[in-house]
C-alpha cells in the first residue's frame, strides 16, 4: 500500500549569472507587496480596530501597481503569509502580552528578499532536462513571452520526474544565495501487507498529535516544538529593529520556520511508520 505525502526537496541553481538579478527583483517585489498591505492593514486596523482579512487585502492590492510585478497567485501568496503572521501573533498575544504585530520588511531603507512562491500556473517544470521556468508579473516582463529558466540540481535520490510530483516552487533566500524549494505530492511505500486496522488522529495543543487505536492511544507530545517556538519567538521580538526585522530577527525566523519542517516531517514519519507497525490501513 501506499500512503499520499507532502514533502519540499531543495535544489541549487546551477545558472546563478542567469537568473539572480531577476529572482532579486521578484524578491524585493514580494517585500513591497507586503509592506503595502501591511501599511493598509494599520490603516484599516486604526480606523475600525479590527485586521482585515486576507480577502479584503487582496482586493484592494490587486489595484496596487506592485500587485502585477510577480504573477497574480505569486502575490496571493505574499497576502496569505501576512494573514497567517497576523494569525499567529493573535495566538502568541494569549500567552504573552509583549508579543508584537509582525513588521515592516525592510532593513533599513532597503527591502529584505522574500520568498517567492509560484503555484500551478506560475511555472513550468522540465524534469528531464533539471530545469523549470517561473513566471514574472506583467510591470517586470521585457516582452510577453519574458521569464526566469533556473537550472537546478537535487540530492541524488530525489526523483522529480513523476507525473504531476510538484505541486508548487518557491525561490528561497537562504541568506547567501537563491535556492528551490519544490514541494510535492509522493507516495510513501509502506509494506506489502498492509492489515485492515483502523486509527483515528486527533491534533491538539499539549499533545501535537493522538492516534487512537483499537487497543491503546499514542500521543505525540509538542513539547520540544513549543519550547522552540517560545525561545526562537522572543529573540525575534527582542532584537526587532526600529526599521524593521534586523538580521539577528530574521535569522531566529527562518531558524523556528526550519525547526518547525523537521519537526512535522519527523511526525509524520512516525506515525505512519506506527500504523504500519499495527497493519493499520485506514487513518482518519
Amino acid at each position: 500500500m501506499a500512503i499520499q505525502a507532502t514533502r519540499t526537496y531543495v535544489g541549487s541553481i546551477e545558472n546563478p549569472q542567469q537568473v539572480y538579478d531577476g529572482l532579486d527583483s521578484l524578491g524585493d517585489s514580494a517585500s513591497k507587496i507586503w509592506n503595502v498591505a501591511r501599511w493598509t492593514a494599520d490603516r484599516i486596523w486604526d480606523v475600525t480596530g479590527e485586521i482585515p482579512n486576507g480577502s479584503v487585502l487582496k482586493s484592494y492590492l490587486k489595484n496596487q501597481p506592485c500587485w502585477k510585478d510577480l504573477n497574480a497567485q505569486s502575490s496571493q501568496k505574499v497576502i496569505e503569509e501576512l494573514s497567517d503572521a497576523f494569525q499567529s501573533w493573535f495566538d502568541l498575544r494569549q500567552r504573552f502580552s509583549g508579543a508584537n504585530p509582525p513588521g515592516y520588511r525592510k532593513h533599513g531603507d532597503t527591502r529584505p528578499r522574500s520568498t517567492v512562491t509560484f503555484k500551478e500556473d506560475g511555472f513550468k517544470h522540465d524534469p528531464e532536462n533539471n530545469r523549470v521556468r517561473l513566471s514574472k508579473g506583467s510591470n517586470l516582463k521585457e516582452h510577453f513571452s519574458d521569464f526566469l529558466l533556473c537550472e537546478y540540481q537535487t540530492r541524488p535520490d530525489v526523483d522529480l520526474s513523476a507525473v504531476n510530483a510538484v505541486q508548487n516552487v518557491r525561490a528561497v533566500w537562504n541568506g547567501d544565495e537563491w535556492e528551490l524549494h519544490f514541494v510535492c505530492k509522493v507516495e510513501l511505500e509502506t509494506a506489502d501487507s498492509a492489515g485492515d486496522g483502523v486509527a483515528g488522529i486527533d491534533l491538539g495543543i499539549t499533545n501535537i498529535a493522538t492516534v487512537a487505536f483499537p487497543d491503546e492511544y499514542v500521543l505525540y507530545p509538542g513539547n520540544s516544538l513549543k519550547e522552540d517556538k517560545h525561545y526562537f519567538t522572543r529573540t525575534e521580538y527582542d532584537t526587532e529593529g526600529e526599521s524593521g526585522p534586523s538580521e539577528q530577527s530574521m535569522w531566529a525566523r527562518r531558524k523556528l520556520s526550519d525547526r518547525e519542517t523537521h519537526y512535522y516531517h519527523a511526525l509524520t514519519d512516525a506515525i505512519i511508520t506506527e500504523c504500519v507497525e499495527r497493519g493499520v490501513f485506514v487513518l482518519f
